[in-house]
């Protein structure tokens, strides 16, 4: 599902080897990574031997964890997780990292991603015995992996694991020994970082965690690359798989990344702001200022406006104290969520022609909404740019618009959604547009576009076919 026509968030990981302040850093990490997922979150420390210590909840990151809960757990290796469910329910079972027990020693996971064939190894695992706690299918990892556990080479069962499943994951392994071990899929879908704090090595989604931790970025792991952080250092090496051509999530630039984290080798502002120079090249238009609703669209906006010479404006003004957990007065008052988040300045938008810039248009229930609110304030005429294409096919690797249903632009064509929103015109940036904003050498061989154009670099189990088509 969406909320308010926005993808949610996916997941993040953040893993650190061997701190006396493990489990309090591993906190900090996640406060940083909290804008991929605001379900639940958790953190799992080996700090004695064979054991494994965790801490969960449900919500955000600053209400789960409290000074004496860190404490507890404090001291050791440690891993993190923040969620949004793309798949599994969302409920406290599910939160993660998921902690097993195997011949008397624990292991923990955290995953960001999700297996494409999830429900075919359950099945296969159920069959020869396995049962499952949760719902979720991070937990499928780690069955593979204490199936191929023997005589304690962890490696080679991590490796076993990562040649059974397929689709999209970056995660982190923790093991009672305190080793953490992050792997990425072949494809490279979702980001993961590898960093230093003092002599001690650590693994994030984005490196945002690593600068509120004041850890150095190393660099990025490598498609198909599995590292193992020990006593010996870092050690790296290669999924037994063929590696595949790159499919790097581009909506990770558009959408999900923080703005100042580098993922991919870019940094996440810069690529938007290109992202919104591209608009411009594309779909001029005359108008009296560039404007974004806060946060959407924001940097995007600020390269259409660099670009095209017009002024850039704030005409919206964002609440930051607005809590997710704010409860609607009555019925009638079912917009007072969008008011209270947001503000008009009523004076820049009377009798103007604006230009909205947005990131993306997934249900749009909220685009509409904005262009209302433009119009009814005065607005002479209100353009919509779009700084990525639409957005006409499901995601499977873990983003969560699953069904083309859920799509407008795969039920509206372009004249029909402009009409439909109320708009004065609608351009949305090309996929050739995106790809050169990239930067990036021979992109339509590093990026995965499947939500575009619908050319799945894992395709869909046939037995999905229905769920991948409708």
């Amino acid at each position: 599902m969406t909320l308010n026509g926005i993808p949610r968030d996916e997941c993040g990981v953040f893993g650190i080897y061997r701190h006396s302040e493990a489990a309090q850093l591993t906190y900090f990490g996640l406060y940083a990574l909290q804008h991929r997922g605001q379900e639940s979150a958790g953190i799992s420390v080996a700090k004695e031997k064979d054991k494994i210590y965790s801490h969960k909840g449900m919500g955000l990151v600053h209400d789960i964890f409290t000074t004496e809960d860190l404490k507890k757990i404090e001291g050791g290796s440690a891993i993190g997780h923040v969620r949004y469910s793309t798949t599994g329910d969302s409920i406290l079972s599910n939160a993660q990292p998921f902690v097993v027990q195997h011949k008397g020693r624990a292991y923990a996971v955290a995953h960001n991603g999700n297996f494409v064939n999830a429900h075919i190894l359950k099945n296969e695992l159920e069959e020869n015995g396995s049962i499952f706690q949760t719902t979720m299918d991070s937990e499928v990892f780690l069955h593979l992996f204490v199936k191929n556990l023997k005589q304690g080479n962890v490696v080679e069962a991590v490796q076993k694991a990562a040649a059974k499943i397929r689709g999209a994951y970056s995660l982190v392994l923790l093991t009672c020994k305190g080793e953490v071990i992050g792997v990425k899929d072949p494809y490279g879908f979702r980001p993961l970082a590898l960093g230093k704090l003092h002599g001690h090595y650590v693994l994030s989604s984005e490196t945002c965690a690593f600068d509120l931790v004041q850890a150095e970025f190393v660099r990025e792991l490598e498609p198909g690359e599995i590292v193992i952080i020990n006593e010996d250092g870092v050690t790296s090496i290669k999924h037994d798989s063929p590696m595949p051509n790159r499919s790097l999530c581009i909506f990770e630039y558009i959408y999900f990344a923080r703005p100042d984290s580098t993922i991919f080798g870019r940094n996440v502002y810069n690529m938007r702001k290109d992202l919104g120079r591209s608009l411009a090249k594309e779909a001029p238009v005359d108008a009296d200022f560039v404007m974004p609703f806060p946060d959407s669209g924001n940097y995007a906006a600020i390269g259409y406006a660099e670009e095209s010479g017009i002024p850039f404006e704030m005409a919206m003004i964002r609440n930051h104290y607005v809590g997710r957990s704010f409860i609607q007065p009555t019925q009638s008052m079912r917009d007072f969520a969008v008011r209270v988040k947001l503000n008009p300045v009523r004076e820049l938008i009377r009798n103007r022609e604006i230009i909205i810039i947005e990131d993306s248009i997934i249900r749009g229930t909220t685009a509409k909404t904005r262009v209302e609110a433009l119009k009814g304030l005065g607005a002479k005429k209100v353009h919509m740019r779009i700084s990525c294409p639409p957005h006409r096919y499901p995601c499977h690797y873990g983003i969560d618009f699953s069904t083309k249903g859920e799509l407008i632009a795969a039920l509206k064509s372009g004249e029909e959604l402009r009409t439909h929103l109320g708009l004065d015109s609608l351009h949305y940036l090309s996929i050739e547009g995106m790809l050169e904003a990239s930067g990036v050498k021979d992109p339509e061989n590093n990026f995965c576009k499947a939500c575009f154009d619908g050319s799945y670099p894992v395709p869909c189990d046939s037995s999905l076919s229905k769920e991948c088509m409708e």
